[in-house]
């Protein structure tokens, strides 16, 4: 983990470097370094982010059929696993693939975390409204509570069970990053927001494609 870390420290003081080189003021060099720092790391990723979020919003689609095989097969568990892998399968979804992006970005933050607490070149560094990048920021806090809403809202639809129940864990999650974002960093919560509007983006966007596809409706 350490080996990570450090990467990413190097990283970023390389890509801070470039900006500087091309914007001097430091208030901004150092904000726009963290907004290109996200999106070189959306980018990386964004395989995994498109596989991810097009099996989820077909999981959300087919809930009604796998509802339908899970009544038809109630006295044989097995078989009704069969029959919905089967699905699952055909559809082109797969309902572990939500829990591999977590995993990838978890291990991201901490990396992100470990970097910001140990740049002290940040300190006292203003950017748009946030007036010290490695103090705590109210609104940017919010913003990270409200942009986790939305990105987990946009993959949702339907009124099942399991509906409902991903509605509520989305709004506990997004009180939770609040909460969380209130203690960390500016720094840290800006690339989390600038993620968070990335994946919102290309949620939208993906939407429209498989809607035109088929695979799922308006």
């Amino acid at each position: 983990m350490q080996y990570l870390n450090n990467a990413f420290v190097q990283f970023f003081e390389f890509l801070h470097h470039s900006v500087t080189s091309v914007i001097p003021n430091q208030n901004m060099s150092y904000g726009i370094a963290i907004i290109l720092m996200t999106i070189i790391i959306r980018i990386i990723i964004l395989p995994l982010g498109i596989k991810q979020a097009r099996s989820s919003l077909i999981m959300n689609e087919i809930q009604p059929e796998v509802k339908k095989l899970q009544e038809k097969y109630k006295k044989d568990p097995q078989k009704a696993q069969q029959e919905m892998m089967k699905l699952y399968k055909e559809k082109g979804a797969s309902p572990f693939s939500g829990c591999l992006p977590l995993l990838i970005q978890w291990p991201i933050l901490i990396a992100l975390y470990y970097v910001f607490n140990n740049l002290s070149g940040i300190n006292g560094v203003s950017f748009l409204w946030i007036g010290d990048l490695a103090k705590t920021d109210i609104f940017l806090a919010i913003l990270s509570g409200v942009t986790t809403f939305l990105s987990g809202y946009l993959m949702m639809s339907g009124n099942s069970e399991q509906a409902k129940q991903a509605k509520t864990m989305n709004i506990a999650m997004s009180a939770v990053m609040v909460f969380m974002s209130i203690k960390f960093k500016a720094a840290l919560v800006l690339y989390w927001v600038v993620s968070n509007l990335i994946q919102i983006a290309q949620t939208v966007v993906l939407k429209k494609i498989e809607m035109k596809k088929g695979n799922i409706k308006a």
